[in-house]
């Protein structure tokens, strides 16, 4: 194997184990008791769409490159979704606890041990 198809061969190894996958937000619901609110966590799940087993000539490359693109792409938006969801769901849930802690310099606040 010469130089040149080693130095291909690395990225497009990378690209083939993420390419066809898509990262997605996806919400889950609890009740909190404490605060008596229902709260909302927003996580990252990938999911495959597709598959690039069978390329074997150079015009699979360039497929190799849009499929990884696209994953990094759909990473970073929705982690970018994820981070902004979580603090407005945080936020939220601040404004609507029927049961807050305490906080420590609160003159109602039970004494520490």
């Amino acid at each position: 194997m010469n130089r040149l198809a080693r130095r291909r061969l690395g990225p497009a190894l990378v690209m083939l184990l993420l390419g066809g996958c898509v990262y997605l937000p996806e919400t889950t619901i609890r009740y909190d008791e404490k605060c008596g609110v229902y709260e909302r966590k927003m996580t990252m799940q990938p999911y495959q769409v597709g598959s690039l087993m069978g390329c074997r000539d150079e015009g699979c490359v360039a497929g190799l490159v849009a499929a990884g693109v696209v994953s990094a792409a759909s990473a970073v938006v929705t982690g970018s979704v994820v981070v902004v969801g979580n603090v407005v769901n945080w936020l939220e849930k601040q404004g609507q606890c029927l049961n807050p802690a305490p906080k420590a310099d609160d003159p109602g606040a039970p004494a520490a041990k």
